[in-house]
């Protein structure tokens, strides 16, 4: 049997108005201009209070479906540093709402993923899009369907989609300010070949940030691939910016997968960090600050992240993906200073 609320029932516990509450449930709050965080706390009341379809005008009875399906968060990898940092802030943030959670890796080379995704649509109520994952054939087929959706870590230029993604200007910022403080002239940006051909926001974003600089700081890039065994850096291509004519001061990583091979080669070549070389991560990774040097890093607000996303793609399914209105969140990182970039 379903239990029944009213709008007043949930305008009383937050303390608000009938009228802006229904207004908040009926996607009509950005027209009205009320603020993001007030919308925010109604849904999430209204979530824990069992709704599930949208109610309509002041004093209509929402009801409360008893099963309300499962989310599915598709994701390029398992071993991506974000993936695993942000699962289990979102297996959280879903179970706050009272539905299903399940984790779908994606394969780039399986072309059997265009079909799958018609499976997704029958058996999810809506789905977690993850960067790479969120390929243009992909969002093309939930689109063309009205199927409830939102992407993680991935903008898009020309589509309006609902996406959470962190401020990584607003993180390049910080990190060139941070490097100014020391007086680094030379810095050296070290980006693996997916990153390059990508053209990763974080890459590009630490680029710009560097050429805006009011200090002279030069920057270069370098490329760094695998030696034939698959597992080290070629340390070659490293080797030759930490001389003159461009004697590196600081490092730059833009993925934390490429600190740990670095700064072994490093030691390897009796290179000290900070003392020799400076390094800063532009992601954090597992263990950074049990290393030797521990690595100062760029954190991501990943529980910011988890919970705008829990909002956003319930939205979606309540609206059975037709919201009129698209979001797209940005939220700053943190940077996390340890003695790696020099701070003793």
């Amino acid at each position: 049997m379903r239990k029944k609320f009213k709008n007043k029932d949930l305008a009383a516990k937050l303390g608000l108005s009938g009228t802006l509450v229904s207004l908040v449930l009926n996607n009509k709050a950005d027209q009205h201009g009320i603020k993001k965080e007030t919308q925010e706390r109604v849904f999430l009341l209204a979530r824990q209070m069992g709704y599930f379809d949208t109610p309509g005008e002041k004093n209509e009875i929402a009801q409360v479906d008893q099963k309300p399906g499962i989310l599915g968060m598709i994701v390029p990898s398992l071993n991506d540093s974000f993936v695993t940092g942000i699962t289990p802030y979102m297996q959280k943030a879903i179970s706050g709402i009272g539905v299903g959670f399940s984790i779908i890796t994606r394969d780039p080379d399986d072309l059997r993923f265009d079909r799958m995704v018609i499976a997704f649509k029958k058996f999810l109520s809506g789905l977690i899009l993850v960067g790479d994952a969120a390929d243009d054939n992909t969002v093309r087929a939930l689109r063309s369907s009205d199927y409830p959706f939102i992407v993680l870590e991935k903008s898009f230029k020309n589509l309006r989609l609902n996406t959470v993604c962190t401020d990584t200007m607003a993180g390049s910022r910080l990190v060139v300010s941070h490097i100014q403080k020391f007086g680094y002239k030379n810095a050296l940006i070290a980006a693996g070949r997916k990153s390059i051909l990508s053209d990763d926001p974080e890459f590009r974003d630490i680029i710009d940030a560097l050429s805006l600089n009011d200090q002279g700081i030069k920057s270069q890039v370098v490329e760094l691939g695998t030696s034939g065994s698959g597992d080290e850096i070629d340390f070659e291509q490293l080797e030759k910016f930490l001389r003159p004519p461009f004697r590196v001061d600081v490092l730059i990583v833009i993925h934390a997968d490429l600190v740990y091979p670095i700064m072994a080669k490093l030691r390897v070549k009796k290179l000290r960090v900070p003392q020799d070389i400076a390094l800063i991560s532009m992601e954090e990774g597992p263990g950074f600050d049990l290393m030797f040097s521990p690595v100062t890093c760029l954190r991501k607000p990943l529980p910011g992240i988890a919970g705008k996303a829990a909002n956003m793609i319930w939205s979606e399914v309540r609206n059975a993906g037709k919201g009129k209105f698209k979001r797209q969140v940005i939220i700053p990182p943190e940077l996390i200073i340890r003695n790696s970039c020099g701070t003793l």
